[in-house]
């Protein structure tokens, strides 16, 4: 599909041709001209054959990249196939996906490995494994981690539950970095967090539940930057949630341990008040933390402490999300609205390519596509003032467990290209 960008706004910190307004050509899948627009400046003419798009307004980003999706196939297609997590990704700008293992049979070797990659074969959006760092998730034997690396798992990980033995946590780490693989691990003391299901301050109380408080994840993450700092390995902590834990990783990476950390775009916008209603869509773990933390996230993002922004796209049937809040399953779907939460976070169109675009797959060791002249084009195209209604007839997910739905929110995705593939959403 060739398409012309006019007079639309590029976010990329990598390209020499960041926050400029230009005219962008796509030929067949490249990126064949793109020329700075305005002050008199003369655009590129259009040809007969590409479909025409006007960018006034629109920000043209390196198409997005999630470290942290749920899609549940195979054993849980009820709740998402391939299919549908790469139709949800498509609308949420997302080009490139990273799922987790936590599906039936877990992604614990290089057979389940193989047919994730065969089932996604040939789509808009990438779909990379990311395989179990134990047998079956059970924390207890390490599975086929180099198989599953060879046969093309991005990274190893226990799909939100926390590692609890400290020694299968070294062992881990010392057999991966014999060949590159990169262990990204949820934190959570379980002896401390307990059976506990929010945060635990006055709100809490307030509640009448009990809390997991911050020292849970904080002790967990202090734990692996000593592990990562022993055996000078990478470490990557999924999904940080308080003020401590920013603290305790920017003091790590001054130190020069190999320490990575990302956040879930609700933990930058959401605050634990919104239980006040016990809506189960606002369940998630880590549990919604208090104001202070969530500027603490903000702030570690903007001074490279945080590393990049998950959508931690958890899809549930409604029978697991529309009961008591004490027993509803944890998790929101989130491809969709990632985008309108980092833009009420009040994130700009640069740090947005920095978090979504470019440090995801500079983790993973991935390609990162640059606009530029003569690049692959792997794009992502929005209006971050453009308002839309998220309701059902705009969820490409299979599930509805979002407390979004039904709600308008501003940033929307307007096109999406990758693999010579262009798609458009009104």
């Amino acid at each position: 599909m060739n398409l012309l960008l006019r007079g639309i706004t590029i976010a990329d910190p990598n390209s020499q041709f960041n926050q400029k307004k230009c005219d962008v050509r796509v030929e067949q899948g490249k990126i064949t001209a793109i020329t700075v627009v305005g002050a008199g400046a003369a655009g590129l003419k259009s040809k007969g054959a590409e479909e025409v798009f006007d960018g006034t307004g629109s920000v043209l980003s390196p198409g997005f990249f999630d470290l942290n999706c749920s899609a549940g196939d195979p054993g849980f297609e009820t709740r998402e196939d391939i299919r549908t997590v790469m139709a949800a990704a498509g609308a949420g700008g997302f080009t490139g996906l990273a799922v987790l293992p936590n599906t039936k049979p877990v992604i614990h070797s290089k057979a389940e490995v193989e047919y994730v990659i065969n089932k996604a074969k040939g789509g808009l959006v990438d779909v990379y494994p990311v395989g179990a760092l134990s047998r079956d998730l059970e924390g207890k034997e390490l599975a086929e981690l180099f198989d599953m690396k060879r046969a093309g798992a991005v990274a190893f990980s226990e799909a939100g539950r926390s590692i609890e033995d400290d020694g299968f946590m070294s062992r881990a780490l010392q057999y991966a970095q014999g060949f590159g693989g990169l262990l990204m691990v949820y934190p959570e003391n379980k002896s401390i967090a307990g059976k506990s299901q929010v945060n635990e301050s006055s709100t809490s109380v307030l509640l009448g539940m009990k809390g997991i408080p911050a020292l849970a994840e904080e002790m967990h993450i202090s734990r692996d930057i000593f592990l990562a700092g022993y055996h000078d390995a990478p470490v990557h902590i999924s999904t940080v949630s308080t003020a401590g834990s920013v603290a305790l990783i920017r003091k790590a990476k001054k130190d020069g341990i190999k320490i990575s950390c990302d956040v879930a775009a609700h933990h930058l916008v959401f605050t634990e008040e919104l239980l006040n209603d016990f809506d189960s869509n606002y369940k998630v773990k880590p549990p919604l933390r208090a104001k202070s933390d969530v500027k603490a996230l903000l702030a570690g993002l903007k001074d490279g402490t945080v590393d990049a922004v998950v959508s931690q796209h958890r899809p549930h049937e409604i029978e697991f999300k529309d009961v008591e809040f004490e027993i509803a399953a944890y998790g929101i779907i989130a491809l969709q609205t990632v985008l309108p939460l980092l833009i009420s976070a009040g994130l700009d169109a640069v740090q947005i390519a920095e978090k979504l675009s470019l440090n995801p797959r500079k983790l993973l060791g991935l390609e990162v596509p640059v606009i530029a002249e003569g690049a692959d084009a792997n794009f992502t195209v929005y209006d971050p003032s453009a308002s839309w209604v998220y309701d059902a007839d705009r969820n490409y997910s299979k599930s509805a467990n979002s407390p979004l739905l039904n709600k308008t929110l501003t940033g929307k995705v307007q096109l999406v290209y990758n693999n010579k593939q262009l798609q458009s959403y009104g």
